[in-house]
């Protein structure tokens, strides 16, 4: 069994192609229900339901030197945006609303063996509509690495199942004094994904951490409120009794860890 600091390089070939499927499905509810009344936003779909991309597009999710189990990095912008605009041709990565540490593009090496590795990641993006602004709550996904053959044993970036979208809509732009109007609701299918079904679920792999820690470690890149050690309000009060310190109480309308508001 190799240990966590045992240090891999991660390669991709340059002559391989990749066929990506891509699927956005019609949103069903949402509150306002903007999804009925703004032709943009009833009308999402993806821009391409099939590309084929060479292998050096996802290069740009790989780390530039070795790394270990639980290790991370930023991804590169332009392979990125390349995949992203399979989704809809104008991704914005800068954030049209950025909180102000909530934007980038961080991946993670959640397992690998001898023949495959994992690498889970977590972008944040807009994508700019005619009059507005969709935003889903992140793009999770995983690529697996073929590192005998150095090619893509599976892709997949998707909105994660029953997280959330913001929209942003220009209602009045005809007005001198436009505005937007801000709604969202459950995402829908948002997936762009190989033919290939992804090996890793049924891979044995040597080293690995969790689903759940390698998360962690990504979304703490994200936002500075998920490296609080948050406890319960019993457990704070009773350390609080404890130590004879007073506790700080905030009210929080909507998530601190989600993009959609």
């Amino acid at each position: 069994m190799e240990t966590l600091s045992n240090k891999i390089n991660l390669h991709l070939g340059d002559d391989a192609e990749v066929l990506i499927k891509g699927f956005i499905a019609p949103i069903e509810d949402m509150n306002p229900n903007f999804h009925e009344e703004w032709y943009a936003l009833a009308n999402l779909r993806v821009a391409e339901p099939e590309k084929m991309y060479s292998t050096s597009v996802f290069r740009s999710f790989l780390p530039d030197k070795p790394v270990s189990v639980a290790d991370y990095w930023q991804i590169d912008e332009q392979g990125a945006l390349a995949l992203l605009k399979q989704f809809q041709r104008n991704p914005n990565l800068d954030m049209h609303i950025n909180a102000g540490d909530s934007q980038g593009l961080w991946a993670c090496l959640h397992a690998y063996n001898d023949e495959l590795a994992n690498i889970m990641f977590r972008i944040h993006t807009a994508f700019a509509l005619e009059d507005g602004w969709f935003t889903p709550s992140q793009l999770a996904g995983n690529l697996v690495i073929d590192r005998i053959n150095k090619s893509v044993a599976f892709f997949q970036m998707c909105v994660p199942e029953g997280t959330l979208f913001d929209v942003n809509w220009k209602k009045q732009k005809d007005e001198p004094n436009y505005y937007y109007s801000a709604g969202g609701g459950v995402c829908p299918k948002f997936e762009l994904v190989t033919e290939k079904h992804d090996v890793s679920q049924e891979t044995v792999f040597t080293t690995s951490i969790t689903r759940e820690e390698a998360e962690y470690i990504l979304i703490q890149r994200f936002y500075k409120s998920m490296q609080i050690n948050w406890v319960p309000f019993e457990e704070a009060l009773e350390i609080s009794q404890t130590q004879q310190k007073p506790i700080h109480a905030i009210s929080v309308d909507g998530p601190l860890s989600d993009e959609a508001c």
